[in-house]
């Protein structure tokens, strides 16, 4: 067996921990963690979606989604609204305030990323995210 310290899952764990120390510090100065953001991420980028897509696309179980998008809803971040084609399904979506915080946040976190690349290098950085998406589609 392979020593402890080489462990991929751990090897992951330290990297995203890691990863995270650059990006942590902005998302408290608005009193988000790491899931709500992901999520905020999402739906400005699809615009509408789901609670399953959601969870699918934030990596969050829905458990622990439901008790994210409730605290969102509360905030005034995120707003629901029934589907025109199905009036049981409900979807999600950014509210004007969270749009406008998207939009303040996420030059302060691309910077960061700037910071991250400037200690790899852009292209380890894109290499570690090519190998990661491989990762990503590995089946057991």
């Amino acid at each position: 067996m392979r020593k402890f310290e080489d462990s991929i899952p751990l090897q992951l764990l330290k990297a995203r921990e890691a990863t995270m120390s650059f990006f942590r510090p902005i998302l408290q100065e608005f009193s988000l963690t790491e899931q709500q953001w992901r999520v905020i991420r999402a739906l400005n980028e699809y615009t509408e979606l789901e609670s399953k897509q959601l969870a699918e696309r934030c990596c969050i179980l829905s458990p622990s989604l439901t008790g994210i998008i409730n605290r969102l809803e509360q905030q005034g971040l995120i707003q629901r609204r029934k589907s025109p084609e199905d009036q049981r399904r409900v979807l999600l979506s950014l509210t004007d305030q969270a749009k406008q915080m998207f939009e303040d946040i996420s030059p302060r976190l691309e910077a960061r990323y700037k910071a991250l690349a400037e200690q790899i290098s852009e292209d380890k950085l894109e290499q570690l995210n090519e190998l990661l998406g491989e990762l990503c589609k590995l089946k057991p």
